[in-house]
């Protein structure tokens, strides 16, 4: 049951990754101000930047909001 749970962490991870990598400089840029304000302090990795900036959605910026319902659709 472990090795399970291990494995399918290991996928969700390397999901989350190759996401990051898929993004053009100009949608991360367009999230860059907002990841500053709002999740500076968020560790990168495993979604968790994406689940920050989705958790402030009501305060970040339309090209953000936008960038992230792209990654939605993925």
């Amino acid at each position: 049951m472990l090795r399970v749970i291990t494995t399918a962490t290991a996928l969700l991870c390397i999901s989350q990754a190759s996401f990051a990598q898929e993004l053009t400089s100009e949608q991360r840029s367009a999230c860059m101000g907002d990841y500053e304000k709002f999740c500076k302090g968020v560790t990168p990795g495993g979604g968790r930047i994406i689940a920050c900036l989705a958790k402030e959605s009501d305060k970040i910026t339309p090209a953000c909001k936008k960038v992230l319902a792209e990654a939605e659709k993925k």
